[in-house]
């Protein structure tokens, strides 16, 4: 059983690693560098794709502490492993798949932050964001397919915390 596990939170981090990497890849090879060209929207001021890059976390917040959030990003994949496997987080479906979206998320932007994207300059070390959602005069920061599988990840621990009181699959808590 951990064996099947393992594969599905494997394969889980692995593509949700490589889907971000590519298309973080193919758009800024399409769009260049941030301010190198305006967005392109798939729904016209709504929904786009714009270059940029984030020196610090969510929301632009702890700019130039990039080897900060490398650390904790190392250290979280550790700790995601050692609750999954060590503590036996993966006897429920839910959580391995849950781990395994988390991880890929993180690890597409540790890629990022230890630079190994290659961008120059300023950009050193940032994380590579290309999805931009705007209304009205509000626009949201741009984000990536790594931000997206953490928050769904996110949403789907506080689910399972929630209504799954055994560590089981079932959503059998009574209120």
């Amino acid at each position: 059983m951990i064996y099947r596990r393992a594969s599905v939170f494997g394969l889980l981090a692995l593509l949700g690693t490589l889907i971000d990497l590519v298309t973080k890849q193919r758009v800024f090879a399409w769009k260049g560098l941030p301010g190198e060209q305006p967005p392109t929207w798939w729904i016209e001021n709504y929904f786009g794709i714009e270059t940029a890059v984030n020196q610090g976390a969510v929301f632009g917040l702890g700019q130039g502490y990039g080897w900060l959030f490398a650390t904790v990003s190392i250290a979280a994949i550790l700790g995601l492993l050692i609750w999954l496997f060590a503590f036996q987080a993966c006897r429920s479906w839910w959580l391995t798949a849950t781990l395994g979206m988390v991880t890929g998320g993180i690890l597409g932007n540790l890629y990022d932050r230890l630079n190994f994207h290659g961008l120059p300059g300023d950009y050193a070390g940032g994380v590579r964001d290309w999805i931009l959602c705007r209304y009205g005069q509000y626009t949201w920061p741009n984000f990536n397919i790594a931000d997206s599988l953490l928050v769904v990840g996110a949403v789907m621990l506080a689910i399972h915390s929630l209504f799954f009181s055994d560590g089981s699959d079932r959503s059998d808590r009574s209120v």
